[in-house]
């Protein structure tokens, strides 16, 4: 491309992923000027690769790192904090397994512009040929309780794909700190009247692949979270939707 966008920084949260990192980088580059790297941990030779692209891309990859692996929402928290230090109103989260084409980037572009302060959020063709089935069962489960808590539906609730409006999200919490986190930031962006926008994306997913999602303990640490979202959505999630609406309908806004 002449022109690398400039609407927003990537943040690409990397654990153990060797073998990938360098190409996602490489090809991210093609499309936009600043890439932020949280280096979640790692324990392989991912640090040296970092590195050797910092030095061979100076001011333009930038690592954010620390030695005890937190989870990707943790990592996504620190982009976060990095990306507004640089001044980004907007930032888009990618995997770095490499599942994500950087072809799509200017999609969330023009997704932005049409729609500023939106949450946009890339969406996957689940019955695409070689999806594995359980991503297909995760994303209905994760989607029927994100529609519970919001009172609205997006058709994947459980890509890693988005663009996030930094300055709209502002200073957030989160309960979770690993994969889950995902879930809470679209449910905690809905309860404060942020726009959710989905877009659709295209994805890879190659017969062998670099996953730490743990079945049974991250499952596990999902369905608490759930609890525990569905429980303030009563309190505090719906009233906050609710206001948001009216405040959007009246004349004065």
């Amino acid at each position: 491309m002449d022109s690398k966008l400039k609407t927003f920084c990537i943040i690409i949260p990397v654990y153990n992923n060797q073998s990938t990192i360098a190409s996602v980088i490489e090809q991210v580059l093609g499309y936009c000027q600043d890439i932020i790297v949280v280096n979640d941990g790692s324990t392989d030779n991912t640090v040296s690769i970092l590195e050797t692209e910092r030095l061979s891309h100076p001011g333009r990859v930038s690592i954010v790192s620390y030695t005890k692996n937190r989870g990707k929402g943790y990592a996504i928290t620190k982009g976060f904090q990095a990306a507004l230090q640089k001044g980004y109103r907007y930032a888009v989260t990618m995997d770095a397994d490499g599942q994500h084409y950087a072809h799509n980037l200017p999609h969330f572009e023009q997704a932005i512009i049409n729609n500023p302060d939106s949450l946009i959020v890339g969406a996957r063709n689940l019955n695409a040929p070689g999806m594995p089935k359980k991503n297909t069962f995760a994303n209905r489960f994760s989607n029927f309780w994100f529609s519970v808590q919001t009172l609205q539906r997006l058709p994947d609730t459980q890509t890693g794909y988005r663009l996030y409006p930094l300055e709209r999200l502002g200073r957030i919490h989160l309960c979770g700190s690993r994969y889950e986190a995902e879930l809470e930031l679209l449910v905690r962006a809905a309860w404060r009247g942020i726009r959710l926008l989905p877009i659709t994306i295209d994805v890879y997913y190659p017969q062998e692949r670099v996953s730490h999602f743990r079945p049974v303990l991250d499952f596990t640490r999902i369905s608490i979270l759930n609890t525990i979202l569905c429980i303030f959505a009563i309190i505090y999630g719906y009233p906050s939707i609710l206001i948001h609406r009216i405040c959007r309908k009246s004349p004065n806004k």
